[in-house]
């Protein structure tokens, strides 16, 4: 009994990984705005409406550990950073058109108006 239990705790679940990776408020905007071809963070605050520089700063910085981000700093005055996605991050943004999608047929069915 008491292993059944330990292997229930211990276990990895993906699609719990998958959600942790990308819970945070602007991760999905910030990896919509890098497709759309916007690397630097100064673009994703003119881009992502109400986002806080620090914030956004942390949340590029956790996409960066977790592989979704590659960040390349480039040694001039004023400093430049720019942001680009990995192989990682481009197989998210095909996971999440298919969520697009998803979200287009959900509204179809339930009748909701889109706000402007």
């Amino acid at each position: 009994m008491q292993t059944k239990e330990q292997s229930t705790e211990n276990k990895i679940c993906p699609l719990e990984i998958a959600v942790n990776t990308i819970s945070g408020k602007w991760k999905i905007p910030i990896v919509w705005q890098i497709n759309d071809g916007k690397k630097r963070p100064s673009e994703f605050l003119r881009g992502i409406a109400k986002v806080d520089r620090r914030v956004l700063n942390q949340q590029l910085n956790e996409m960066v550990e977790d592989g979704i981000l590659v960040k390349q700093s480039f040694n001039e005055l004023p400093p430049r950073v720019e942001y680009s996605l990995t192989e990682t991050g481009k197989q998210l943004v095909e996971i999440l058109w298919k969520l697009n999608d998803w979200g287009k047929i959900l509204i179809r069915e339930n009748k909701i108006e889109l706000q402007s």
